[in-house]
């Protein structure tokens, strides 16, 4: 998963970064509108973390901006604002769900998560596709009846080839996704080989069926 904190408050913007961090999260953050429209404008996300009273605008704003640039990203927003026309203004928008402060970080992550299952796979805990099982919570894969065992990298790629299943990926959105604005410092793909040799390999010793197709000079395609 690749996640965007947006939060002025910097002690709990950190803490906030280094809970998902350890647990295998991808993140990046910023602390107010401006940085969070040109994040969300350069690069793609699966979830933002979004506090809507920002030094410099509200963050409405950034939903009336995913809204209009047809932006899917799944947002929780976190406020100390506890009136029902806030909750009903972010809902409308395009908010997922709507968290109060002050909040313990297992449930942020809870629900973080199950806004993930809803939006790209529509399951609670188990994803099926074809002869693979994901279980998105203990984070285990299993092929053909046959446990797998794949690096934190491998295991967000194959979710992100599973959620964009038949679409053509670019190398460059694949490497985005999982290395998020740092991959502007990168000057190679040969990772990417690397990793989609291993998850194929590792896929087809237990299905005996090869899911990923290459597109030449464009990227893979999941089918």
């Amino acid at each position: 998963m690749k996640l965007l904190i947006i939060e002025d408050e910097q002690g709990l913007r950190e803490s906030i970064e280094k809970y998902f961090t350890e647990a295998g999260v991808l993140c990046e953050s910023c602390s107010n509108l401006a940085g969070a429209i040109s994040k969300t404008s350069m690069y793609q996300y699966d979830c933002i973390l979004l506090d809507i009273g920002l030094p410099d605008g509200e963050g409405f704003t950034l939903l009336e901006h995913l809204k209009a640039n047809g932006k899917n990203e799944g947002v929780l927003i976190i406020s100390a604002r506890n009136s029902l026309d806030n909750k009903i203004k972010g809902l409308n928008l395009g908010a997922d769900d709507y968290l109060i402060k002050p909040f313990h970080l297992a449930e942020l992550k809870a629900r973080i998560d199950a806004i993930y299952r809803r939006k790209y796979f529509n399951t609670t805990n188990l994803l099926n596709y074809d002869l693979i099982s994901v279980d998105l919570l203990g984070h285990e894969v299993t092929v053909n009846g046959i446990n797998i065992l794949l690096t934190r990298k491998e295991y967000d790629m194959l979710l992100y080839f599973i959620a964009n299943k038949g679409k053509v990926i670019s190398k460059n959105a694949i490497a985005e996704h999982l290395w998020g604005d740092e991959i502007d410092l990168v000057d190679s793909f040969d990772f990417i080989y690397t990793h989609i040799k291993n998850i194929r390999k590792k896929i087809m010793e237990a299905a005996h069926k090869d899911y990923i197709k290459a597109v030449y000079g464009v990227g893979y395609k999941f089918l």
